[in-house]
This record gives structure tokens, sequence and C-alpha cells, in this order.
């Protein structure tokens, strides 16, 4: 099978960024697919046997669009397009255009070849007509120079940027439905990620990691390489529990388990060469995320933060989530966290955050 693979991106770069996401692109490619690969300006081809090609070019960040195409000479192209219509069963479309796109030097034009290629598949199949806005079926046709590429069927990619031209981030990975679409923005935008779940047992138990790891298998469908690290913290919180149940603070519970989640993750991001960490936090969606408590979270690390559903709503968020296939896993029955106080803080006070941390051991 030859595919064509468009990007969309890569191609608005200079030439040796262009080159150097190129090649990313296709290391990216050869990871999933057994292939071979050539490749013109503007053009990836994948020439593959495997029968689940579509699926996994559908998944690779960076793709844009991509189509099974059908090869020939263009000095055959007059029969060829006769067998390509019936291969792809042409004969139960009522209406067709034919779309053709040139590279190269020749002696007609991409409107000229497009009508006379219409005009014998009208000879050959005479029950079809013609409808160039809306057709049952479009017959694509590429000529580059003396080589002919015929397809029907654009298919959609993922887009985004090759993954990893961007560097690592890590991300704080619950397996809940934000922090799984947060990490997926930015891999969709070149980053790989290293995901890390906190494991609070016995706060929570099995069930939540159980759904944390289902997720993280929807991710390696994207990358391979995705694999889900796991921090203990459950001890951490006990010990917060009973510090904050004598300060009489049991609001900041959340606030404080996240800044030490936060500098785990940066201690983990310097040792693995990551540039920052990610979040699935939106703005106001639950106590630990107004605005007051974001800029005490941030202080707590001195890597940048990024928070790529800062400004979705909920609902936003779970169309996503469903478009990228972790919905379901996201939404196994899983215990939720015992340690959330009844009344979490929603205006954490740096001071008193900073007063709590001195009776804690460091991180």
């Amino acid at each position: 099978m030859l595919y064509l693979v468009r990007y969309s991106e890569i191609f608005l770069k200079s030439e040796w960024v262009r080159r150097k996401w190129e090649d990313r692109l296709i290391r990216n490619i050869k990871r999933v697919l057994d292939c071979r690969i050539r490749r013109e300006r503007g053009r990836i081809w994948v020439i593959t046997d495997d029968p689940n090609a579509k699926e996994k070019l559908k998944k690779i960040f960076g793709i844009v669009s991509f189509s099974e195409c059908h090869h020939c000479k263009l000095e055959d192209l007059d029969r060829f397009v006769v067998d390509f219509c019936r291969m792809i069963g042409i004969e139960k479309a009522k209406t067709f255009a034919v779309r053709v796109k040139r590279v190269g030097t020749h002696d007609f034009t991409s409107q000229q070849k497009a009508a006379e290629i219409g005009a014998i598949i009208l000879r050959n199949f005479p029950n079809l007509k013609v409808d160039l806005d809306n057709p049952d079926l479009t017959i694509y046709v590429e000529i580059r120079d003396d080589d002919c590429y015929l397809f029907s069927e654009v298919i959609r990619g993922v887009g985004g940027i090759p993954l990893g031209v961007e560097g690592k981030l890590v991300s704080l990975f619950s397996g809940g439905i934000d922090s799984p679409v947060a990490t997926w923005l930015m891999m969709k935008r070149g980053c790989e990620i290293i995901p890390i779940y906190f494991d609070c047992s016995p706060f929570t138990d099995e069930s939540t990691l159980k759904r944390a790891k289902a997720v993280a298998e929807v991710l390696r469908e994207y990358d391979p390489d995705f694999e889900l690290r796991i921090v203990e913290h459950g001890e951490f919180l006990i010990k917060l529990k009973e510090i904050l149940k004598e300060m009489r603070l049991e609001s900041y519970t959340c606030v404080l388990c996240k800044r030490r989640m936060y500098r785990v993750a940066e201690e983990i991001a310097r040792e693995e060469g990551a540039k920052g960490l990610v979040t699935g936090e939106s703005l106001g969606q639950v106590a630990s995320q107004t605005l007051d408590n974001l800029m005490v979270l941030d202080e707590a690390c001195r890597l940048p933060i990024y928070r790529p559903l800062i400004g979705f709503d909920k609902l936003e968020v779970e169309e996503l989530a469903k478009k990228i296939g972790t919905f379901e896993a996201s939404i196994m029955q899983a215990k939720e966290c015992e340690a959330v106080p009844k009344k979490p803080v929603t205006r954490a006070k740096l001071e008193k955050v900073l007063e709590i941390e001195e009776k804690l051991e460091p991180v």
C-alpha cells in the first residue's frame, strides 16, 4: 500500500527547520509502522503492508491528512483511471468530480487534464453525472512530472507538529478527564511527555491507579513511549493531614498537596532534561484552581507550568476527551481522594502556606 502523507505547519518553516521537523516526522512514522519512506518537497510517501496503517497514521502528530494512493505513469493515465474507478466502486455513485494537481512542466493545465479525465470517465460510465460542487465521489489525481497518483479519499490526521520537536515536559497525570486532555494538547504541540501519577493511598485505592493506567494506554496509541511513572504520595498526605488538624487549617490540604506534587515533578523534570510541567488545571473549576490558589501553587516551582485548559469549561474538555479517545477510560469507577476537606480554601495565603511547610520535612 502506498500512502501520500501531508503536513501543514512544517511547510511554513525555514528550510533548515522544515528539514529537521520532516526528519522527526519520518522517524515517528517508522516507530509505529514497518514501512519504507521517500519524500519530495511538501510530500511524504509511505509504503507499507501493515493492514492497520490507516489507524496508526491518524494518530501521528504532524500529519494533517493522508490518502491511500495508486500509482501509474503519465502515459498510462487515461487507461489506468478507468481501472481505478472500477476499483473504488464508482458505479455506486450518481455524481463525481475530478481534481487535478500538477508539479513539473507539462503541455496542459490542471483544469484541462481534469476535463479530459472527466470525459474519459463519462464515456466508460455513462450513468454518472458531473457535479463539481457536491459530488458523491471525487477522483483526485496528483501529477508530479511523469508520475501520477490517484486517490478518492482524504483522511484527516491529528495535525499539530511532530512529537519531540519541542522537547520534554512532565505531566501531573491523575487519569481523570482533565489531565489526559491537557497532556494530549501539549503532545500535539511537539512535546514528549513524562506522565507522573501520585499514589495517594490510603486516601485512594487500586481503582484510581487502574484508571490512570487505562488512560495512559490510550495515549500510548499516540506515543509508543508514553510510560506512566508512579510516585508514592500517601505518607506525605498522612503527615500533612495530622499537622493541618493540629493547626485547624484542614482547608489548606489541597493547596499543600499540589505544591508538593509540583516540587517532586520539578525534580523529575530537571533529572530528565524537561523544560516544564503540564497540568489539567482550568481556572475556577475546583477550589484549588482559583487565581489566588494558582498563584500560591506557582510559587512552589521554578520551572514553567503549562495549563492548556486554563480557559476551557468542563463540557469543552469532555468533548475533547471523547475526540481523543480518553473519555471512557477517564470515567471508569474509581475511589475519589478522601483527603479532600469539606471546605477547601479558595484564597490561600502564601505566608500561611510557608508557615505550614516549615513543619513538614523537605521534599
